[in-house]
């Protein structure tokens, strides 16, 4: 092998490796760390949230921790769902993303008293006379039944407005 054609084999083999490296590089600064202040909201409650308004589609790390709805003009609704942080990616229509946020779910602020009854838990918001209130982590018991009476309290309401609108004969 002359020198000539060994030079031209390693000029070759570096242009290979920059290419290699510089393919690797760019995914990873495509894709960097989440930015910004990270966004705090209660379990079962939302926020809203301003985006820039070419925001198209957005990815949720853990929709069991929070969801996030898409509203015109830019604006977003945070829903905490489950205690713990996930995060949120917005793309524009190109794909590029436009914003990488942390959401942190934290615990109800209200006055919550808290029973335990052995191993099972049940919660109760005080305010100014206690209340039963559905937290996770309630005892499966209590939480069924307190979600089956706020269903028929709620399927009452509707039967009454539903039936308040109906022309009389």
């Amino acid at each position: 092998m002359s020198v000539s054609s060994w030079c031209a084999a390693l000029r070759a083999l570096c242009l290979f490796r920059s290419l290699t490296i510089g393919i690797l590089l760019v995914p990873a600064s495509a894709f960097a760390a989440p930015t910004g202040e990270p966004i705090a909201v209660n379990v079962d409650q939302a926020k809203l949230v301003r985006m820039p308004e070419r925001v198209a589609t957005i990815v949720v790390g853990n929709p069991l921790i929070a969801d996030v709805t898409l509203q015109t003009g830019g604006i977003i609704v945070v829903t905490g769902k489950g205690y713990g942080a996930t995060n949120f990616i917005a793309l524009d229509r190109s794909g590029e993303v436009l914003v990488d946020r942390i959401i942190q779910v934290e615990g109800p602020t209200d006055q919550l008293v808290t029973i335990y009854r052995g191993v099972e838990r049940e919660s109760y918001t005080c305010q100014p006379i206690c209340q039963r209130r559905v937290t996770l982590g309630d005892g499966e018991g209590y939480f069924k039944s307190t979600i089956e009476q706020a269903g028929a309290l709620s399927g009452q309401a509707s039967g009454s407005a539903a039936a308040a609108g109906k022309p009389q004969n």
